[in-house]
């Protein structure tokens, strides 16, 4: 113990004695080590840490799908979940939830909060103990009991401020008062939804219950031992007894749901919550791991540099004694310190670097709340340290511990100049280094080269950033069903306080701001189309507008005309479809002119009588749905004899959207029409616009971010070599000089050789990229993954920066004077 506290001892000496190769050296594995553990610690957190619940294995996420009408994934309906839930043998429990938007009254000013419904067996399905009061019972989720809430517990702190006082209580809900039942634990996160301030139970009627309405997520638990397969055996017999035991919608037949094919499509609960971020985050992993490779490569260098100049040293030691195993030993161990003390650096940045990232992360990354330096996170810091420290000193040690050694004091150390052989190790570092930066500019290239055909995609709309949007609801208690005229008038009004604020210039509203996720889809039976009997037509986008609402949004009307406010009040049966829905039934906007359309077979026959512009709701990165514009509020529709619409978006256009003036003028404009109306979702559109991109603008980021120092520690790899070439060779160039070479000459003998190695570099990296881009392709849009603008200007690029790097070390071999040369040597 004694002799290896010496030895390390020994080795800090010598680092001391050489603090710029030292602080080079453990900055640049710091920054690679960093910025690896840094990417491990989301990827650990999002895609490899089991779910935060009892038994996370034994939970999953409950799809079906319909190929009858081309539909993948399906979601739950109520009429599905009480057969599974009454006849399930394979499962322990099954829960239905969904997110809701809520008005709190009666406590202070009116407030919107985040909520969410969910069924009895959903909170318990999840292991949920609450910190007061009990959770949901089937009696709290049937119809026509006493209406309950939990709340959370961050919700209960700063409404209630913790008071345990509140069970019991009544809050006003909607408009309707709600017993506080219990308070969820500290710390809970309800899969990855935002974290919500109030839950209430579904309270469905199974009496009333039709087939239809897919519009809820499900969970639920299988029981110890059942696979996936028996669960999706056991539940997909269950489909026809479903479609038997509950009548179908009126004006649909329940040959439909037959037709439509319904079957199972289960998975693990963890695949629901992290969704498709996993290539992402594979791809952000590779890159970083490829950063880490070529800081080796780099301090690898160094290290080759540092023990050549050491090479008498090591071969007196060998000659005086020294065996092969304590040389390799003492080698490795100066790099083992080095490794360990530039990670443990980069364990430091990370945990600084971290707190950035997890802000700047994409707004949908799931699990943002697990991401952290854990000790999955130290480990595998603790395994890139070794790893690290046994590759830059192997190859210092391969190359010079062994009984080449004694081959320095042959050499005498200075009349001789190096050879080509002695600089092969080097060469290889810096091709590896140009190969691998390339691959990685090249990634960030056909990223940059992705935004830029996202962003040149027409949306649908324009001016985002001057659109200011919020979403409110008016409760029956405010104004009932049976007064339908009464809530447009409501909201027109609204509409009217508003247009009225200084420097508003339009005000439209609708059931989904685009962008926004709120969405509606049914399906669609045209006029003069021929169905077959039970057969289901294709499911459309769903929106409800008012009239003035494509102006205020700038969506152009490519034929035909806007929704009026004698259309509105009327229930004039009337509708606008979206051009590619247009052309799809009819192949020309204007042939829809006239063309009628429904939804069920009771329903009014309704005139199209305008065509929008496609619009891309889901994404610019993603087809615009075919799309219905129906009015707010219509006679005899999807079954209903009166149908009208609570939950609105409204849009204004202004210079000022965005402000907080403006958003306390919206209020108040609000509350002059009704008090007890609270504002949600306040954003501009240019935000929602934003956050569609925001997966790709981080990858982008990250992937430059890569890129960028892949291409700093390639260009100062090549300047390196280039370098201590010249440093080694100062005595043939003087020769050479002496007789006759010229200053550019000699300038070009160096720049061939550092260009020759970025060449075989550029080869290997264009051969790598190839593969890698295949691999990467579902992150790229409108660009191929062999884009040839992309790999021709890069590699262009790098060739420049690299003659640059390569000349300006060359540059000095043309000020050797000869004679001094040889004098020296």
């Amino acid at each position: 113990m004694a002799l290896f506290t010496d030895r390390l001892k020994h080795v800090f000496r010598k680092l001391g004695r050489t603090p710029m190769f030292t602080i080079v050296t453990l900055l640049t594995l710091a920054v690679g080590v960093g910025a690896n553990t840094v990417i491990f610690s989301v990827v650990e957190g999002v895609l490899l840490k089991p779910l935060p619940y009892p038994n996370a294995e034994r939970l999953i996420g409950v799809w079906h799908t319909a190929p009858g009408v081309n539909i993948k994934d399906l979601n739950m309906s109520p009429f599905l979940y009480f057969i599974d839930r009454e006849q399930s043998t394979t499962l322990e429990d099954i829960g239905v939830y969904d997110g809701d938007s809520l008005t709190v009254t009666g406590a202070g000013d009116p407030e919107h909060v985040r909520g969410l419904d969910v069924s009895s067996g959903t909170l318990p399905i999840l292991g949920v103990t609450p910190a007061a009061g009990r959770l949901f019972t089937q009696a709290d989720d049937s119809a026509g009991t006493p209406e309950t809430a939990m709340l959370s517990y961050g919700y209960w702190q700063q409404k209630f401020g913790g008071d345990a006082s509140v069970i019991g209580r009544s809050i006003t809900v909607d408009g309707k008062p709600r017993q506080v039942i219990g308070v969820l634990p500290k710390g809970f996160h309800f899969l990855d939804y935002e974290d919500p301030s109030l839950v209430l139970p579904f309270q469905w009627d199974r009496n009333k219950t039709k087939l239809g309405n897919f519009s809820y997520e499900a969970l639920a638990r299988l029981k110890p031992g059942v696979t996936l397969a028996q669960a999706s055996a056991d539940l997909g017999r269950l489909i026809p007894i479903a479609i038997r035991s509950f009548p179908a919608p009126e004006g649909f037949s329940a040959k439909i749901f037959d037709k439509a094919g319904l079957a199972m499509n289960l998975r693990p609960l963890k695949q629901d919550v992290i969704g498709d971020v996993g290539n992402v985050l594979w791809v952000l992993m590779g890159s970083i791991a490829m950063v880490l490779l070529i800081a080796c490569a780099n301090v690898a260098n160094l290290l080759l540099v540092r023990v050549e100049g050491r090479r008498q040293e090591l071969a007196i030691r060998s000659a005086l004694g020294a065996g092969w195993r304590q040389i390799a030993g003492d080698l490795l161990l100066e790099s083992m310190v080095l490794g360990v003390l530039g990670s443990l650096l980069g364990l430091g940045l990370a945990y600084a670097a971290l707190r950035a990232l997890v802000a700047m992360a994409p707004t949908g990354l799931p699990r943002i709340h697990e991401i952290g330096i854990d000790v999955p996170v130290l480990l595998f810091t603790l395994g890139l340290a070794l790893f690290t420290s046994l590759l830059i000193g192997s190859i210092p040690v391969l190359k010079y511990a062994g009984g080449r050694l004694n081959e320095g004091l042959r050499e005498g150390g200075r009349g001789q100049s190096q050879s080509r052989e002695q600089h092969r190790a080097r060469n290889i570092l810096v091709v590896l280094q140009v190969a691998l930066a390339l691959v990685l500019l090249i990634c960030s290239g056909l990223m940059i080269r992705t935004f830029s055909a996202l962003t040149r995609v027409d949306p649908g709309f324009s001016g985002p950033d001057s659109l200011q949007t919020f979403r409110l609801y008016i409760p029956e208690t405010r104004v009932p069903d049976k007064d339908a005229d009464r809530l447009v008038h409501m909201e027109q009004e609204i509409r009217d306080r508003l247009a009225a604020i200084p420097g508003v210039t339009s005000v439209g509203f609708t059931t989904a701001i685009p962008l926004s996720g709120s969405n509606s889809n049914d399906p669609i039976y045209a006029q003069d189309r021929t169905y077959a009997e039970g057969a289901l037509p294709p499911i459309r986008r769903f929106k409800f507008i008012s009239p003035g609402y494509f102006s205020t949004v700038s969506t152009p009307l490519i034929a035909g005309r806007d929704l009026s406010w004698n259309d509105t009040y009327n229930r004039t049966p009337v509708a606008i479809v979206s051009e590619n829905l247009a052309r799809e039934y009819w192949h020309d906007a204007r042939n829809a002119l006239g063309k009628r359309i429904r939804v069920g077979s009771n329903d009014d026959w309704r005139e199209i009588v305008g065509v929008a512009a496609d619009v891309h709701d889901d994404g610019v990165s993603i087809h615009a749905p075919a799309s219905v514009y129906w009015p707010i509020v219509m006679d005899r529709f999807e079954g209903q004899p009166t149908a009208t619409r609570r939950g609105i978006s409204f849009a204004l256009r202004t210079e000022r959207a965005g402000s907080q003036a403006l958003v306390k003028e919206i209020q108040q404009a609000v509350w002059s029409v009704d008090g007890d109306l609270p504002l949600a979702d306040v954003h501009t559109l240019g935000y929602f616009y934003n956050r569609s991109m925001a997966r790709t603008s981080f990858t982008l980021v990250m992937l430059c971010v890569a890129g960028a120092m892949a291409l700093l520690l390639g260009v100062v790899g090549i300047y390196g070599v280039i370098s201590y070439s010249v440093s080694q060779r100062t005595r043939e160039i003087g020769i050479r000089m002496a007789l006759g070479a010229q200053r550019q000459a000699i300038t070009a003998m160096f720049v061939r050789h550092g260009l020759l190695l970025t060449g075989i570099g550029i080869v290997c990296g264009l051969a790598a990229s190839f593969v890698t881009m295949r691999l990467m392709s579902s992150l790229l849009f409108n660009v191929s993954p062999s884009d040839p603008i992309t790999y021709g200007t890069i590699t262009v690029a790098i060739v420049a920066i690299a003659y640059v790097a390569c000349y300006l070390p060359s540059r000095r071999a043309a000020t050797v004077e000869p004679v001094n040369a040889l004098r020296a040597e």
